[in-house]
């Protein structure tokens, strides 16, 4: 570290400021732990390039793989930069199927970085967790003593100092009143979806399907952007793992095509038992999923080959939110988009203090 005596001016400092360019939340940084690294280099990269196109001659600060082990297993977070005032964005996806971290290590390794962040002096710690972990304990089992471990999550992420928070696609909207007075900036998967399926606009044969009723409203408004029918199921689950779609209301007449959307692929089970129902009932020929969340599970993996094989599953639509296994690569009907584009938008629109919502709700109407 160089030995700086400089005694700062009102007017050196509004000048430096001035040459630096940075705005009222302070200079933009990006930071990643570990199993978070593959999705904030893609990020960076998005951002380096957006910069480069818009004329500037700027790049993003960047700082990965800031936490590491003890060999008691204990998770340290050491910055080699200075962060003091700067607006930071903090970026880890908790569930890695690839290295197999488990999620609760992942999430230990981003609340101490948040907090490491803070401690350190910088002015804001912006969490980007694309796949946000125990959203789906957003409240207790009927009749059974368990916590809301959503909303622990979320009083522990506030904790640390982290003052805003970027997620895709959550698995409910009322994780919203979790983070208390914190923004939260939900991603909705809309119009991403809708972009990618345009070309099933204004079919008559084509059929949008919610796998249960927490899908119903997406699924709604999905049909509607498309111009193309909607059909609601529901579900029930006898045992753990297990699921029995009981019956889906809709018009199937003249159908032939199911694009089936939900938020998260775990074992498998919903999309299997729902695809098994259209071909056998409703005389459905061909089947699609769009996934925001895929876990990349070995029972799922199974059933979304036997679906190919058996029931006509042309195309599996899923994002990058959780890194995705050579398994899962190598299926022949599976696409797997990018969020760094969208991250890096909405990154850049929090940053300089404009609507992130604004520019997706453009961007659905350009669809």
């Amino acid at each position: 570290m160089k030995n700086d005596k400089t005694f700062y001016t009102p007017e050196m400092y509004a000048r430096r400021q001035r040459q630096k360019m940075e705005t009222s939340r302070g200079r933009l940084m990006i930071a990643s732990c570990c199993s978070g690294h593959q999705l904030s280099s893609d990020i960076v990269e998005r951002y380096n390039t957006f910069l480069y196109d818009a004329g500037s001659k700027e790049e993003v600060l960047y700082l990965k793989k800031i936490d590491r082990r003890f060999s008691d297993s204990e998770t340290s977070v050491r910055l080699n930069e200075h962060v003091s005032g700067y607006d930071v964005f903090l970026v880890q996806s908790l569930y890695d199927p690839v290295s197999k971290r488990p999620v609760d290590q992942n999430y230990m390794a981003f609340l101490i970085a948040a907090r490491t962040f803070r401690e350190n002096g910088a002015r804001h710690v912006t969490g980007v967790l694309p796949y946000l972990a125990y959203a789906r304990q957003d409240k207790p089992t009927k009749f059974m003593r368990e916590p809301t471990t959503a909303k622990l999550m979320a009083d522990l992420s506030i904790s640390t100092g982290m003052d805003r928070m970027i997620s895709w696609h959550p698995h409910s909207d009322q994780l919203h009143g979790f983070y208390s007075a914190t923004p939260v900036n939900l991603m909705d998967p809309l119009a991403l979806f809708v972009e990618k399926f345009k070309k099933f606009r204004d079919k008559d044969d084509v059929i949008a399907v919610a796998p249960d009723a927490g899908a119903s409203k997406f699924v709604i408004n999905f049909g509607q952007a498309l111009r193309i029918s909607s059909a609601i199921a529901s579900k029930i689950r006898p045992e753990p793992e297990e699921v029995i779609t009981r019956s889906i209301i809709g018009n199937f007449s003249g159908k032939k095509t199911a694009i089936i959307l939900d938020d998260i692929i775990s074992s498998g089970g919903t999309v299997y038992s729902l695809a098994e129902k259209l071909i056998q009932e409703k005389g459905i020929e061909e089947i699609i999923l769009g996934v925001s969340h895929n876990l990349c599970s070995d029972r799922a993996l199974e059933k979304l080959n036997y679906m190919h094989q058996n029931y006509n599953l042309t195309q599996l639509i899923v994002t990058d939110s959780i890194p995705q296994t050579n398994e899962f690569k190598k299926l022949p009907f599976i696409k797997i988009e990018g969020l760094a584009d969208t991250l890096s938008r909405t990154i850049n629109r929090i940053h300089y203090n404009r609507s992130v919502s604004q520019v997706f709700y453009n961007e659905l109407k350009k669809s």
